[in-house]
C-alpha cells in the first residue's frame, strides 16, 4: 500500500528557513510527477510546486524566488526547501505523487496520493 509521509514542519520566525521532505514506500515501481499544496482553514488547497520525474520544476508565484523544489528518485523522497518565510507561508503543507505499482502478471496500476500534511507555522 503507498504511503506518502511529510516531515520536516514546524514553527520558524518570519525570514527563517525550513525544509520539508516527502517519502514515498509500498510497492513502488515508478514515481512520476511530485507536488506540494497547501492550505489555510477556510480556503482552497493551492499549489505551491511541482516536479516531474524528470526534473522540470513549476512554481506558484508566491513561492519563486523563495522556495525550491527537489527529489531524490533513488530514495523515492521529494523535498521543499523554503526560504525567508513569511506569515502568509503559514500553512498545512501536503505532499502529493502520482505513483505506479506493479501487482505481478503484467499488472501495472498509476494512482495519485496525497500524504497526511504537515504544518508550517511563521511566526514571531
Amino acid at each position: 500500500q503507498v504511503q506518502l509521509v511529510e516531515s520536516g514542519g514546524g514553527l520558524v520566525q518570519p525570514g527563517g528557513s525550513l525544509r520539508l521532505s516527502c517519502a514515498a514506500s509500498g510497492g513502488i515501481f515508478s514515481l512520476n510527477a511530485m507536488g506540494w499544496y497547501r492550505q489555510v482553514p477556510g480556503k482552497q488547497r493551492e499549489m505551491v510546486a511541482t516536479i516531474t520525474r524528470g526534473g522540470n520544476t513549476n512554481y506558484a508565484d508566491s513561492a519563486k524566488g523563495r522556495f525550491t523544489i527537489s527529489r531524490d528518485n533513488t530514495k523515492n523522497t521529494g523535498y521543499l526547501q523554503m526560504n525567508s518565510l513569511k506569515p502568509e507561508d503559514t500553512a498545512v503543507y501536503y505532499c502529493t505523487a502520482g505513483v505506479t505499482t506493479y501487482s505481478g502478471g503484467g499488472d501495472y496500476y498509476a494512482d495519485d496520493y496525497w500524504g497526511q500534511g504537515t504544518q508550517v507555522t511563521v511566526s514571531s
